[in-house]
């Protein structure tokens, strides 16, 4: 098991460009859920964490993201060749653009910056109303507002009474309320669908 140590000299050598760099997945779950868990810890009752960053990227230099987080504060993540990135489904470095919105995890450095074990982009968590079913899609009513959700083959799954998740959408039902994780298309109210978690 690595140690908070081991991470913040592994991140901090991956910072500072070093090579050989084991996976950040090693370290860690990349699956979409951890990132809102990843969001509700915090080291003292009030404070953030200082290991947990959110909010849109504002700026980009090479590896280096601006993020204004939500609550004001400015963010400066380090992704590196040790970060492990989710944009619907694990992919590289270079998927994090302008615009986006993010949770990222990883080691604080003396420096400010937070070298990015794990970056979840666009992701977002919907509790919804399902409103129609397509061979392509899922229409959700989001608190009011209506939100496009896009089937992606092979990756959208659902996951019927907390049994292991599954391809098969055929299950879904008008008017069932259900818990919906996936990647937001900024500046729509488009989602491409991950899960599905709902009862039958």
């Amino acid at each position: 098991m690595t140690t908070t140590m081991d991470r913040r000299s592994l991140l901090s050598r991956a910072a500072l460009g070093a090579t050989g760099l084991v996976a950040a997945t090693a370290m860690g779950s990349l699956a979409p859920e951890t990132a809102f868990a990843a969001a509700t810890q915090y080291p003292d009752p009030g404070q953030p964490d200082p290991n947990f960053a959110e909010g849109v990227v504002t700026g980009r230099n090479q590896d280096l993201l601006q993020v204004q987080g939500s609550d004001g504060r400015l963010h400066r993540i380090q992704l590196t060749t040790g970060t492990s990135v989710w944009k619907l489904h694990p992919t590289t470095i270079d998927q994090a653009k302008i615009g986006d919105g993010l949770y990222a995890r990883g080691v604080l450095l003396p420096n400010g910056i937070l070298a990015a074990e794990s970056v979840w982009v666009n992701i977002v968590n919907l509790t919804v109303a399902i409103t129609s079913i397509s061979r392509t899609g899922v229409h959700f009513d989001h608190h009011g507002q209506k939100v496009v959700g896009h089937v992606q083959a092979g990756r959208t799954a659902a996951v019927y009474n907390g049994t292991p998740a599954v391809t098969d959408l055929s299950m879904l039902k008008v008017g069932r309320h259900a818990q919906v994780i996936g990647a937001w298309r900024p500046g729509t109210n488009e989602i491409d669908v991950a899960t599905i978690y709902t009862s039958n």
